[in-house]
């Protein structure tokens, strides 16, 4: 979608009487094209068509709308997951690599540490929820007691594989020389070497 039918998009919502979620829309959008550093209420409220006031209603600050985005976010994230996760656990890993890429913004609020989850208690539960999803794959995998640790495995993996990637690190995928999605499925297939003894 275009960043002017989301700018409309977002003011249509705001008039049909869904504030929240208009300023959420209007806060992606600038999140995604200028970064986390240009986030405010008073331009989230500019882009969404409303008083500079109106987001107080919702956010009682900027950290709250950064929570409000990054949960909405866990929440994109389990479901990109949950897709996946139709292809195993190599699947499960793509859908997070591919998140990480398409979102890099939203990725690095949710994982950067500009966001204490102790001070925000959505976000803590959102972020604990896409764990839970995981563990919960994994389960029928390795049974209930190897759950946790396979799951943490397998995140520490993934999420390091998608911040190397969006660091700008690997630079045989960076020059085209290697195929972006083959390079993931490889890394990823690699976890194997970890059975063997």
């Amino acid at each position: 979608m275009s960043t002017s039918r989301r700018r409309k998009a977002a003011k249509a919502a705001y008039h049909h009487g869904d504030l929240r979620a208009g300023l959420l829309r209007s806060a992606a959008v600038i999140l995604e094209e200028q970064g986390v550093a240009a986030l405010s209420l008073r331009e989230t409220a500019r882009r969404a068509g409303v008083s500079h006031n109106a987001p107080y209603r919702h956010f009682a600050d900027r950290d709250a709308l950064l929570a409000a985005l990054a949960a909405e976010g866990f929440a994109q994230l389990d479901a990109a997951l949950d897709a996946g996760g139709q292809a195993g656990p190599r699947g499960r890993g793509e859908a997070y690599v591919r998140f990480a890429l398409e979102h890099p913004q939203r990725f690095r609020l949710m994982f950067g540490g500009t966001l204490r989850l102790d001070a925000h208690p959505a976000l803590r539960e959102a972020a604990a929820q896409t764990y839970a999803g995981l563990t919960r794959a994994f389960a029928a995998l390795t049974g209930r007691e190897g759950a946790a640790v396979a799951a943490a495995a397998a995140w520490s993996l993934t999420h390091g594989l998608a911040q190397l990637l969006l660091d700008g690190h690997f630079a045989q995928v960076r020059r085209g020389e290697q195929d972006l999605a083959g390079f993931v499925r490889e890394v990823l297939g690699a976890v194997r070497f970890a059975r063997a003894r």
